[in-house]
Protein backbone atom coordinates (compact mmCIF):
# COMPACT_ATOMS: atom_id res chain seq x y z
CA UNK A 1 0.00 0.00 0.00
CA UNK A 2 2.56 2.28 0.92
CA UNK A 3 4.76 1.31 -2.36
CA UNK A 4 1.51 3.04 -4.13
CA UNK A 5 1.34 5.81 -1.77
CA UNK A 6 5.32 6.55 -3.33
CA UNK A 7 4.17 5.93 -6.41
CA UNK A 8 1.41 8.17 -6.87
CA UNK A 9 3.57 10.79 -5.31
CA UNK A 10 6.23 10.93 -7.73
CA UNK A 11 3.63 10.67 -10.42
CA UNK A 12 2.44 13.94 -9.49
CA UNK A 13 5.14 15.77 -10.74
CA UNK A 14 3.89 14.47 -14.66
CA UNK A 15 0.40 14.95 -14.11
CA UNK A 16 -1.58 17.71 -15.63
CA UNK A 17 -3.52 19.05 -13.10
CA UNK A 18 -7.08 20.40 -12.24
CA UNK A 19 -6.82 23.92 -14.26
CA UNK A 20 -4.76 24.68 -17.17
CA UNK A 21 -3.11 28.53 -15.92
CA UNK A 22 -0.80 28.73 -19.22
CA UNK A 23 -0.76 32.87 -18.00
CA UNK A 24 0.57 31.66 -14.76
CA UNK A 25 1.29 33.90 -11.98
CA UNK A 26 -1.00 36.12 -13.46
CA UNK A 27 0.95 39.00 -11.83
CA UNK A 28 0.02 37.72 -8.63
CA UNK A 29 1.55 37.77 -5.17
CA UNK A 30 2.99 33.68 -4.78
CA UNK A 31 3.07 32.76 -1.47
CA UNK A 32 5.79 30.31 -0.02
CA UNK A 33 4.22 28.67 3.22
CA UNK A 34 7.61 27.67 5.85
CA UNK A 35 6.83 25.62 8.53
CA UNK A 36 9.09 26.70 11.05
CA UNK A 37 9.04 30.45 12.51
CA UNK A 38 11.08 33.22 10.83
CA UNK A 39 14.80 33.35 11.15
CA UNK A 40 14.42 30.01 13.02
CA UNK A 41 16.10 27.69 10.87
CA UNK A 42 17.94 26.90 7.44
CA UNK A 43 15.25 26.24 5.88
CA UNK A 44 13.52 29.48 6.51
CA UNK A 45 17.06 31.17 5.71
CA UNK A 46 17.31 29.25 2.37
CA UNK A 47 13.69 30.25 1.29
CA UNK A 48 14.27 33.79 2.15
CA UNK A 49 17.86 34.18 0.74
CA UNK A 50 16.19 33.00 -3.02
CA UNK A 51 12.99 34.95 -2.95
CA UNK A 52 14.23 37.86 -4.13
CA UNK A 53 15.90 36.01 -7.03
CA UNK A 54 12.56 33.86 -7.68
CA UNK A 55 10.42 37.06 -7.23
CA UNK A 56 12.53 38.62 -10.66
CA UNK A 57 12.33 35.35 -12.41
CA UNK A 58 9.04 34.91 -11.95
CA UNK A 59 7.95 38.95 -12.72
CA UNK A 60 5.66 38.85 -9.40
CA UNK A 61 6.03 39.41 -5.52
CA UNK A 62 7.24 36.77 -3.69
CA UNK A 63 6.93 36.79 0.21
CA UNK A 64 7.50 33.98 2.65
CA UNK A 65 5.07 33.45 5.56
CA UNK A 66 5.80 31.40 8.50
CA UNK A 67 3.14 28.87 9.88
CA UNK A 68 5.76 26.37 12.57
CA UNK A 69 3.97 24.14 14.57
CA UNK A 70 3.30 20.43 15.21
CA UNK A 71 6.84 19.32 13.63
CA UNK A 72 5.84 21.35 10.81
CA UNK A 73 2.62 19.36 10.10
CA UNK A 74 0.75 22.95 10.67
CA UNK A 75 2.66 24.47 7.84
CA UNK A 76 2.52 21.48 5.56
CA UNK A 77 -0.97 21.17 5.86
CA UNK A 78 -1.68 24.55 5.07
CA UNK A 79 0.15 24.14 1.98
CA UNK A 80 -1.72 20.75 1.06
CA UNK A 81 -5.41 22.67 1.54
CA UNK A 82 -4.38 25.90 -0.23
CA UNK A 83 -6.66 27.04 -3.03
CA UNK A 84 -5.76 30.12 -3.96
CA UNK A 85 -3.54 28.65 -7.19
CA UNK A 86 -0.06 30.59 -6.32
CA UNK A 87 0.76 29.22 -2.92
CA UNK A 88 3.75 26.58 -2.30
CA UNK A 89 5.84 25.05 0.69
CA UNK A 90 9.18 24.53 1.66
CA UNK A 91 9.69 20.90 3.13
CA UNK A 92 12.63 18.97 5.02
CA UNK A 93 13.46 16.21 6.65
CA UNK A 94 10.54 16.01 8.78
CA UNK A 95 8.49 16.00 5.88
CA UNK A 96 9.47 12.24 5.37
CA UNK A 97 9.46 11.58 8.42
CA UNK A 98 6.19 12.42 10.00
CA UNK A 99 4.58 9.76 6.91
CA UNK A 100 5.97 7.41 9.36
CA UNK A 101 6.23 9.00 12.52
CA UNK A 102 2.78 10.47 12.45
CA UNK A 103 -0.43 8.94 13.04
CA UNK A 104 -3.28 10.59 11.45
CA UNK A 105 -1.75 13.22 9.33
CA UNK A 106 -4.19 15.68 8.53
CA UNK A 107 -2.97 16.14 4.66
CA UNK A 108 -2.39 12.69 2.59
CA UNK A 109 1.22 13.30 0.52
CA UNK A 110 0.19 11.65 -2.41
CA UNK A 111 -3.58 13.07 -2.95
CA UNK A 112 -2.70 16.66 -1.65
CA UNK A 113 0.77 17.51 -2.55
CA UNK A 114 3.03 17.14 -5.40
CA UNK A 115 7.12 18.04 -5.44
CA UNK A 116 8.55 21.00 -7.02
CA UNK A 117 12.38 20.79 -6.42
CA UNK A 118 14.74 19.87 -3.95
CA UNK A 119 17.32 23.09 -3.40
CA UNK A 120 20.09 22.04 -1.24
CA UNK A 121 21.22 20.69 1.82
CA UNK A 122 23.50 20.85 4.27
CA UNK A 123 25.35 18.10 7.15
CA UNK A 124 24.84 18.33 10.54
CA UNK A 125 26.64 19.01 13.72
CA UNK A 126 26.25 17.01 16.84
CA UNK A 127 27.28 19.67 19.79
CA UNK A 128 27.14 19.77 23.74
CA UNK A 129 27.20 22.19 26.21
CA UNK A 130 30.25 23.42 27.21
CA UNK A 131 30.14 22.55 31.34
CA UNK A 132 29.45 18.87 29.90
CA UNK A 133 32.59 16.96 31.09
CA UNK A 134 33.25 15.24 27.26
CA UNK A 135 35.10 16.09 24.30
CA UNK A 136 34.32 13.28 22.09
CA UNK A 137 31.37 11.03 21.20
CA UNK A 138 33.26 8.02 23.22
CA UNK A 139 33.38 10.27 26.33
CA UNK A 140 29.96 11.39 25.71
CA UNK A 141 28.57 7.91 25.54
CA UNK A 142 30.31 6.77 28.47
CA UNK A 143 28.96 9.80 30.57
CA UNK A 144 25.27 8.88 29.39
CA UNK A 145 25.89 5.75 30.37
CA UNK A 146 26.83 6.48 34.24
CA UNK A 147 24.43 9.14 34.05
CA UNK A 148 21.19 7.31 32.50
CA UNK A 149 17.98 9.74 32.22
CA UNK A 150 20.31 12.96 33.16
CA UNK A 151 21.18 14.25 30.21
CA UNK A 152 18.84 16.27 27.59
CA UNK A 153 19.03 16.57 23.60
CA UNK A 154 17.05 19.61 21.90
CA UNK A 155 14.83 19.16 18.45
CA UNK A 156 13.29 21.91 16.53
CA UNK A 157 10.13 19.89 16.87
CA UNK A 158 9.24 16.16 17.04
CA UNK A 159 9.75 14.53 13.36
CA UNK A 160 12.84 16.75 12.61
CA UNK A 161 16.26 15.73 11.71
CA UNK A 162 17.44 16.47 15.04
CA UNK A 163 14.77 14.29 16.89
CA UNK A 164 15.74 11.73 14.39
CA UNK A 165 19.41 12.02 14.69
CA UNK A 166 19.05 12.19 18.65
CA UNK A 167 17.06 8.51 18.78
CA UNK A 168 19.21 7.43 16.21
CA UNK A 169 22.06 7.79 18.29
CA UNK A 170 20.23 6.51 22.00
CA UNK A 171 19.44 3.08 19.86
CA UNK A 172 23.06 2.50 18.32
CA UNK A 173 24.88 3.75 21.53
CA UNK A 174 22.15 1.88 24.11
CA UNK A 175 21.99 5.66 25.76
CA UNK A 176 19.31 6.76 27.54
CA UNK A 177 18.87 10.81 26.55
CA UNK A 178 15.47 13.04 27.49
CA UNK A 179 14.14 14.38 24.45
CA UNK A 180 13.40 18.15 24.82
CA UNK A 181 11.19 19.19 21.58
CA UNK A 182 10.82 23.10 20.63
CA UNK A 183 9.51 25.30 17.62
CA UNK A 184 11.94 25.71 15.85
CA UNK A 185 15.96 25.35 15.48
CA UNK A 186 16.36 28.93 17.11
CA UNK A 187 14.68 28.25 20.36
CA UNK A 188 16.59 25.29 21.14
CA UNK A 189 19.86 26.43 19.80
CA UNK A 190 19.26 29.51 22.55
CA UNK A 191 18.33 27.10 25.69
CA UNK A 192 21.61 24.67 24.02
CA UNK A 193 23.85 28.27 24.25
CA UNK A 194 22.43 29.11 27.60
CA UNK A 195 22.71 25.72 29.35
CA UNK A 196 19.41 24.69 29.58
CA UNK A 197 19.78 21.65 27.19
CA UNK A 198 22.99 19.11 27.43
CA UNK A 199 23.21 18.35 23.68
CA UNK A 200 21.93 18.79 20.15
CA UNK A 201 21.95 17.52 16.96
CA UNK A 202 21.81 20.81 14.73
CA UNK A 203 22.42 22.33 11.23
CA UNK A 204 26.44 22.61 10.71
CA UNK A 205 26.16 26.48 9.18
CA UNK A 206 24.25 27.42 12.04
CA UNK A 207 26.22 25.77 14.72
CA UNK A 208 30.07 26.58 13.79
CA UNK A 209 30.62 30.01 14.61
CA UNK A 210 29.27 29.13 18.08
CA UNK A 211 31.83 25.89 18.46
CA UNK A 212 34.62 28.36 17.07
CA UNK A 213 33.99 31.06 19.25
CA UNK A 214 33.57 28.33 22.26
CA UNK A 215 29.93 28.54 23.49
CA UNK A 216 29.59 24.58 22.06
CA UNK A 217 31.75 21.68 21.76
CA UNK A 218 31.59 19.67 18.49
CA UNK A 219 31.42 16.47 19.15
CA UNK A 220 31.05 15.23 15.54
CA UNK A 221 29.28 16.04 12.30
CA UNK A 222 26.80 13.51 10.40
CA UNK A 223 27.94 12.92 6.49
CA UNK A 224 30.11 9.48 6.35
CA UNK A 225 32.74 11.86 5.29
CA UNK A 226 33.90 15.17 7.26
CA UNK A 227 31.78 18.13 5.90
CA UNK A 228 33.68 20.43 3.54
CA UNK A 229 32.96 23.04 5.71
CA UNK A 230 34.35 22.08 9.10
CA UNK A 231 36.85 19.02 8.17
CA UNK A 232 38.33 19.30 11.26
CA UNK A 233 35.43 18.28 13.31
CA UNK A 234 35.50 14.42 13.17
CA UNK A 235 32.37 12.39 11.94
CA UNK A 236 30.47 10.30 14.30
CA UNK A 237 30.75 7.98 11.41
CA UNK A 238 34.27 7.69 12.62
CA UNK A 239 34.44 7.31 15.86
CA UNK A 240 32.79 3.90 16.07
CA UNK A 241 29.45 4.16 14.40
CA UNK A 242 29.97 3.45 10.70
CA UNK A 243 26.86 3.37 9.46
CA UNK A 244 25.67 6.37 10.90
CA UNK A 245 24.40 9.29 8.64
CA UNK A 246 21.98 12.31 8.79
CA UNK A 247 21.91 15.08 6.70
CA UNK A 248 19.31 18.40 6.45
CA UNK A 249 17.95 18.70 3.14
CA UNK A 250 15.38 21.78 1.85
CA UNK A 251 12.75 21.69 -0.96
CA UNK A 252 9.43 23.02 -2.50
CA UNK A 253 6.66 21.11 -2.64
CA UNK A 254 2.98 22.51 -4.00
CA UNK A 255 -0.72 21.46 -3.75
CA UNK A 256 -2.14 18.85 -5.80
CA UNK A 257 -4.39 21.29 -7.48
CA UNK A 258 -1.48 23.43 -8.84
CA UNK A 259 -1.04 22.90 -12.57
CA UNK A 260 2.16 21.19 -14.19
CA UNK A 261 2.50 24.71 -15.96
CA UNK A 262 2.65 26.68 -12.76
CA UNK A 263 4.95 23.89 -11.11
CA UNK A 264 7.49 24.16 -14.15
CA UNK A 265 7.45 28.01 -13.92
CA UNK A 266 8.28 27.30 -10.13
CA UNK A 267 10.78 25.17 -11.04
CA UNK A 268 12.47 26.71 -13.28
CA UNK A 269 12.57 29.93 -11.29
CA UNK A 270 13.84 28.60 -7.94
CA UNK A 271 16.58 26.16 -10.30
CA UNK A 272 17.94 30.18 -12.06
CA UNK A 273 18.02 31.26 -8.90
CA UNK A 274 19.81 28.27 -7.04
CA UNK A 275 22.54 29.46 -10.09
CA UNK A 276 22.86 33.36 -9.39
CA UNK A 277 26.28 33.77 -8.18
CA UNK A 278 25.46 35.96 -5.60
CA UNK A 279 23.25 33.57 -4.15
CA UNK A 280 25.51 30.57 -4.77
CA UNK A 281 28.29 32.20 -2.64
CA UNK A 282 26.12 33.07 -0.06
CA UNK A 283 24.77 29.34 0.42
CA UNK A 284 28.41 28.27 -0.07
CA UNK A 285 29.80 30.53 2.77
CA UNK A 286 27.31 29.11 5.03
CA UNK A 287 28.35 25.24 4.09
CA UNK A 288 24.42 24.84 2.20
CA UNK A 289 25.12 22.87 -0.68
CA UNK A 290 22.95 23.35 -3.82
CA UNK A 291 20.80 20.51 -6.06
CA UNK A 292 18.31 21.84 -7.92
CA UNK A 293 16.80 19.49 -10.08
CA UNK A 294 13.42 18.69 -11.90
CA UNK A 295 10.04 17.69 -10.08
CA UNK A 296 10.60 14.30 -10.86
CA UNK A 297 13.81 13.87 -9.29
CA UNK A 298 12.93 15.46 -5.90
CA UNK A 299 9.90 13.09 -6.07
CA UNK A 300 12.32 9.83 -6.13
CA UNK A 301 14.38 11.50 -3.29
CA UNK A 302 11.18 11.56 -1.19
CA UNK A 303 10.54 8.47 -1.91
CA UNK A 304 13.74 7.14 -0.84
CA UNK A 305 13.96 8.87 2.38
CA UNK A 306 10.33 8.20 3.29
CA UNK A 307 11.96 4.21 3.16
CA UNK A 308 14.66 5.49 4.68
CA UNK A 309 13.25 7.04 7.48
CA UNK A 310 11.15 4.20 7.96
CA UNK A 311 13.15 1.42 9.01
CA UNK A 312 14.78 3.31 11.30
CA UNK A 313 12.08 4.88 12.99
CA UNK A 314 11.03 1.20 13.23
CA UNK A 315 14.25 -0.19 14.28
CA UNK A 316 14.75 2.99 16.93
CA UNK A 317 11.75 2.77 18.36
CA UNK A 318 11.36 6.20 18.26
CA UNK A 319 8.22 8.19 19.04
CA UNK A 320 6.22 11.60 19.18
CA UNK A 321 6.86 13.11 23.20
Amino acid sequence: MKDKILVAFVSLAFSGVVYAQTNWPNGQTVRVIVPFPGGASTLDSVVRTLTPEISKNLSTPVIVDNRPGAGTVIGVDATAKATDGHTVGAVANSFTVNQTLVKNLPYNASKDLQPVILMAKTANVLAVRPGLPVNNLKELIAYAKKNPGKLSYGSFGNGTTAHFAGEMLKSQAGIFVVHIPYRGQGPALTDLLAGNIDMMFGNLPDFLPHIKSGKLKAIGTTYLTRAPLAPEIPTIAEQGFPKFETDSWYGIVAPASLSKDAVDKVNSAINRALQDPIVKKNLSDRGIEIIGGTPAKFGEHIQSEIAKYAQIVKTSGMTID
